[in-house]
């Protein structure tokens, strides 16, 4: 069943779909979760699109149905195997597309069907929730993956939630035994490029050391390097990056391309699409002169 705290998600059935879903889909998309209860991959997927539907604040609703219990359903669509997304919008069915799809390829496939998202509430952006405790939030994780422990997803975001709190060392053991379809969502993928640049710092000098070294020599590329690391990690994502920008403004070809890599790597960690976008433009000038 469907947890019905959940924003814009709810349980579809024969008995409800002409309301719920199709006349709904004439005022907003409706995207069709089709699962079972036996269904592994259902589990995996299921999370994910909950996750979408809270994120796009409303642009689409998300009905699930369960074909074990909705024969009739399942077999109007024609739904062969599990799990199946279909879209429905303007009273249509625009397709389905079998598979645990990764996150994303849901963004993809929303944004190929016109669905993006959608601002957040008013009320929304005045409640400023306190940040759950890094700490807390492992500890929830923990109890997650010891009740549902072959819920995949569970342990991906225990180990996005183990780098919140320095744990790399457990956080790659988590991430080295995820499927693969969860070790190429973007979210793994993020996690890998924050474990490079966690594993960079292990022995490197402060901030202010740093800083020190590229004042008194600044064409010391390797501290420069470390320092946008270190910028990076600490939170000051564009102060970082420009770091890595002079590198190669400086010597593209130091350390074997050193910079560009640092850059790609970072452009993966960041969710800042401004920024990133900017920054972007900047290097691929750079690599053309």
């Amino acid at each position: 069943m469907t947890d019905t705290a959940l924003p814009h998600v709810f349980d579809a059935t024969a008995a409800t779909f002409e309301d719920t879903v199709i006349r709904k889909s004439l005022e907003t998309p409706v995207l069709v979760d089709f699962w079972a209860e036996w269904c592994a991959p259902c589990k995996t997927l299921g999370p994910i699109l909950e996750k979408l539907a809270a994120e796009y604040h409303g642009a689409f609703l998300l009905a699930k149905v369960d074909v074990d219990k909705e024969q009739e359903l399942a077999a109007a669509f024609q739904i062969r195997s599990v799990p199946t997304i279909a879209v429905v919008k303007d009273g249509q069915l625009l397709g389905a597309v079998p598979g645990a799809l990764q996150e994303g390829q849901l963004r993809e496939m929303l944004k190929q069907v016109g669905i993006e998202p959608a601002p957040a509430p008013a009320e929304e952006i005045a409640v400023v929730a306190a940040p759950l405790d890094p700490h807390q939030d492992v500890l929830r994780l923990r109890n997650a993956v010891e009740a549902e422990p072959e819920l995949d997803a569970h342990k991906l975001d225990l180990a996005l939630a183990l780098l919140q709190i320095g744990a790399a060392g457990e956080a790659e053991q988590l991430l080295d035994k995820l499927p693969a379809n969860l070790a190429t969502d973007d979210r793994a993928i993020k996690a890998r490029a924050k474990l490079g640049f966690a594993a960079l710092l292990q022995d490197a000098p402060p901030i202010e050391v740093l800083e020190a070294a590229l004042n008194r020599d600044p064409a010391d590329l390797r501290a420069r390097h470390l320092l946008g690391v270190r910028l990076l990690v600490a939170g000051d994502a564009e102060a970082g990056l420009a770091q890595f920008i002079e590198m190669l403004r400086c010597d593209k070809a130091f350390a074997d391309g050193l910079a560009r890599k640092s850059l790609i790597d970072a452009f993966r960690v960041l969710d800042d699409e401004d920024l990133v976008g900017r920054v972007r433009r900047q290097m691929s000038a750079l690599l053309l002169v």
